[in-house]
C-alpha cells in the first residue's frame, strides 16, 4: 500500500516524458547531400557507449563510437568527425537547458 503524497515514478513514462522533451532518444544529422544519420541521444546513451565515447581517442574516434558502420557513409557524404561532435555538443547543450526546465511524468 501506498502512503498518500509519496512520489513513485514509473520508469517508462519517465523516459517517454524526456524523449518527448529533448525530441527523442536518437539525434540526427542531415548532411548536404540530404542524407540523414543518427545516433543515440546523450540522455539516453547507454552504459557501454558512454564509456566506449569516453575512452575513444580525439574527435574521430567519438564520432566512430556514435555512429558506428554509420561513419563510411558519413564521411562519404561530406561529414567530418568535427562537424558530428558539434552537433553532439549542441544535442547535450540543449539537453542541459531541457533538463533545467522540465518536469518528468510519474506515472
Amino acid at each position: 500500500m501506498s502512503k498518500p503524497n509519496k512520489a513513485r515514478y514509473k520508469l517508462s513514462a519517465v523516459r517517454a516524458s524526456y524523449a518527448d522533451a529533448v525530441g527523442g532518444d536518437r539525434v540526427e544529422v542531415e548532411t548536404d547531400d540530404g542524407k540523414t544519420y543518427s545516433f543515440p541521444h546523450p540522455l539516453f546513451t547507454d552504459d557501454d557507449t558512454a564509456l566506449r565515447i569516453d575512452a575513444a581517442e580525439g574527435d574521430e574516434g567519438k564520432a566512430r563510437v556514435l555512429l558506428g558502420d554509420q561513419w563510411t557513409e558519413f564521411v562519404k557524404s561530406g561529414g567530418t568527425a568535427n562537424d558530428l561532435m558539434l552537433v553532439y555538443v549542441a544535442a547535450r547543450s540543449e539537453m542541459q537547458d531541457t533538463l533545467n526546465r522540465h518536469r518528468p511524468t510519474r506515472a
